[in-house]
């Protein structure tokens, strides 16, 4: 029987990065073809009423998936995010910094949004002035998503902000080169300027949300890191790892429980058969106490996970230590028997959300006294 271990997040972490995404996507469309319709730029196919036609609406566009993707962050409860983090930057107890400079980037669009509609009464001038707040915005929504991402190393969502940063830089030398070929000292400095910002990028980059322990850098609470709950010791394949117990905690009821689960993810090396150890450790809280440990071994996957070979599971607290065995999977929920000297055997349905990137993972615990059946998935 291979299954393969329930390591990815739910949908609504998916719709949380993914509309982060083509925000940015939008907006950096947004801004090249503002810059496309200041240079009065048109074609017979393209006349110029079609370009500040397609920017205007993708401008809305930008704001209606900004608004999910804020709804979808503030719903999902795996990182510490309030409404209010939303709209006033740099108090939040995630990232500051970097969830911060999103709220300004959102707070500049929304006084895009309301000129825009004053437009005629604050006069084309002032309006324009504002309006200038659109090129200030996309740099910060930038900086935001790289340091505040669990997603920033490489890989897809890498290369598409890259392809943004690229595509706004060629749109920027086009617009100096050509609206400023009259001003030769201010047509250099704007070349300079646009040809040190890769060299800038790919320093910070380097330096900070690519290198190991970034997570804790940026700020994210000392709770929500890696480690922050008594890890397991990476092991070889074949081998159990002891987790030291908390030190409260009642005696889990043989009737069975249903509790949350909140903790830490970490993967081993691959060891001489191909192998990994998925270690998946956490606190239980919400209907019982005590920590949960799961180990996962078997072949790793692209995704994260692993083909399963065999898995152990514990449950212990200050009152006692319940260990058993991986017996298979259902969809998303891990299917194991646990039990302890004296007590009845209890089947755990443990159903997790796992970012492998963060190196974290939430999800639920539910016992049920075990009836001696293995439930599989081959």
């Amino acid at each position: 029987m291979t299954v393969v271990a329930a390591s990815s997040s739910t949908a609504l972490w998916y719709l949380a990065r993914g509309t982060g995404v083509v925000s940015l996507v939008f907006l950096t469309a947004s801004v090249v073809l503002g810059i496309t319709s200041s240079l009065r730029w048109s074609s017979r196919r393209w006349p110029r009423f079609t370009v500040q036609f397609l920017h205007r609406n993708v401008s809305l566009l930008v704001l209606v998936f900004l608004a999910l993707h804020i709804v979808t962050v503030v719903v999902d409860s795996f990182a510490p995010i309030g409404w209010l983090d939303a709209v006033v930057p740099f108090m939040s107890a995630y990232r500051p910094i970097w969830l911060g400079l999103g709220a300004v980037a959102f707070d500049l669009l929304i006084a895009l949004v309301v000129t825009s509609l004053l437009r005629y009464r604050l006069g084309f001038p002032a309006w324009r002035a504002i309006h200038w707040l659109a090129y200030l915005c996309w740099p910060v929504a930038v900086v935001h998503g790289l340091g505040t991402g669990s997603d920033t190393k490489p890989g897809l969502v890498l290369l598409v902000t890259l392809a943004c940063v690229a595509s706004v830089l060629i749109a920027g030398a086009v617009r100096v080169a050509r609206g400023l070929d009259e001003h030769r000292r201010a047509r250099a400095f704007g070349f300079v300027g646009i040809a040190l910002v890769p060299v800038i990028l790919a320093t910070w980059l380097a330096s900070g949300p690519m290198q190991a322990g970034w997570a804790r850098r940026a700020g994210t609470p000392a709770r929500a890191l890696p480690g922050a709950t008594q890890p397991a010791a990476t092991q070889p394949a074949g081998t159990t790892t002891a987790v030291a117990p908390t030190t409260t905690g009642a005696a889990l009821p043989d009737a069975g429980f249903q509790a949350q689960v909140a903790g830490t993810v970490r993967q081993s090396a691959t060891n001489a058969q191909g192998e990994v150890v998925l270690s998946l450790v956490g606190d239980l809280s919400q209907g019982a106490t005590g920590v949960l440990d799961v180990e996962l071994h078997g072949q790793p996957l692209a995704n994260g996970g692993v083909a399963l070979r065999a898995g152990t599971v514990s449950i212990s607290n200050a009152s006692q230590r319940l260990d058993g065995n991986v017996v298979g999977l259902q969809g998303s929920t891990i299917q194991a028997d646990v039990g302890g000297p004296g007590t009845t055997r209890l089947r755990l349905a443990i159903d997790l959300r796992v970012d492998h990137a963060g190196g974290r993972m939430r999800g639920t615990v539910a016992a049920t006294p075990s009836t001696g059946t293995d439930a599989s998935s081959g």
